[in-house]
């Protein structure tokens, strides 16, 4: 299944967002959008979801997927146990006994069964976020679309939950789309780099990541430099 969007144009009024945008999205890898704040990015993911509706462009490859979501907040249900959380997301799929297998494998994958039964607001920020980012591997989908995740997290949490994520994904393989401002998760997670211009918003460049592959923190180092000077430009 390919998984792409072409020449996709969105205002509000007269205010041009999305201008031409088309990008390619690899099957089980991760495509980082990269771009300014209020650029547009959350507007293409609504695009994308099928949330809001674009002006002209298509949408390919997207039509009847099962989608998960992980947005900035971790929009646990506060009086839901972790259990009852994953729950939730799963009944519409499962069987009472699958939501519990599915549960208790996830939980066991990364080693998180302990807090099954705790509830939110006994958890720290970046546990939270942790179980709001398994909940959306286990929800049965083959697209997981991300909000600026981490954005609202601390730098020792931020890394300990971009490890998370990074351990979770080698493990349960998805097409993630990733939005970002953040040049380090880009650089960290991402195996495409999409890098958009402000508003009106275009695709200035599209940069395929060798850090992903060869681990050099000289890659990392050249990328970064590369990046910066697109987004400066």
């Amino acid at each position: 299944m390919k998984y792409y969007i072409r020449n996709i144009y969105k205002s509000y009024g007269s205010l041009r967002v999305l201008d031409n945008i088309s990008i390619d999205f690899k099957k089980n890898k991760t495509t980082c959008i990269l771009g300014p704040s209020g650029c547009g990015k959350t507007t293409l993911l609504n695009i994308i979801a099928g949330i809001i509706e674009k002006d002209a462009g298509e949408v390919l490859g997207f039509e009847n997927e099962d989608i998960s979501f992980v947005f900035q907040e971790d929009r646990l249900i506060e009086w839901k146990n972790v259990r009852d959380n994953m729950a939730f997301v799963l009944k519409k799929k499962m069987n009472k006994k699958e939501i519990e297998v599915t549960i208790d494998r996830f939980l066991s994958l990364v080693n998180l069964k302990e807090y099954k039964y705790y509830y939110p607001r006994n958890l720290s920020g970046g546990m939270r976020q942790r179980i709001s980012i398994l909940r959306a591997f286990a929800y049965p989908s083959n697209i997981l679309i991300m909000d600026e995740p981490f954005k609202s997290l601390d730098i020792s949490n931020k890394k300990i939950v971009l490890d998370f994520f990074k351990e979770l994904r080698s493990l349960e393989k998805r097409t993630c789309i990733l939005v970002t401002h953040d040049m380090d998760e880009a650089l960290d997670l991402g195996d495409t780099i999409v890098i958009l211009s402000d508003k009106p918003t275009r695709v200035k460049r599209v940069i395929e990541n060798p850090y992903m592959e060869s681990g050099v923190e000289e890659d990392k180092i050249k990328l970064r430099k590369e990046i910066e000077a697109e987004l400066m430009g």
